[in-house]
């Protein structure tokens, strides 16, 4: 994967542009799984398979991919612990946490609107 470079400022970053750093970076958050791993380690360090365990029906796969694209983000610190076997447990980064005050949000936004969004769904699939 081909990473763009921001050349100017961050007000530069605009969403609207298809070669935009910021799209990239909102395309790679933006998925259910980051946005479910980013509320988890919100309650504090995690190792991977407590995150498999609290993010239901994530495969190891997604999980370590996920994972692997919040770190190289800046958004999740990977830390090894030189045991055997080795201990690896994850953590919100500072900018991580930041976004997870917009996740907190989208589930608050969520919790107050399902009733709406079913009934929505309902008259919609009748």
């Amino acid at each position: 994967m081909v990473t763009k470079q921001l050349n100017g400022s961050p007000d530069e970053a605009d969403l609207t542009r298809a070669d935009s750093l910021a799209r990239e970076i909102f395309s790679d958050v933006a998925n259910k799984w980051a946005l479910l791993i980013i509320e988890s380690l919100g309650e504090g360090t995690m190792r991977f398979s407590e995150l498999r365990d609290k993010v239901e029906g994530i495969s190891h796969k997604m999980l370590t991919q996920n994972l692997r694209m919040l770190e190289r983000n800046g958004l999740v610190d990977r830390n090894v612990h030189p045991t055997v076997p080795p201990r690896v447990e994850y953590t919100l980064t500072e900018p991580g946490r930041a976004l997870r005050a917009t996740v907190d949000g989208m589930c608050d936004w969520t919790h107050r609107y399902l009733g709406h969004i079913e009934a929505s769904r309902h008259r919609f699939d009748a």
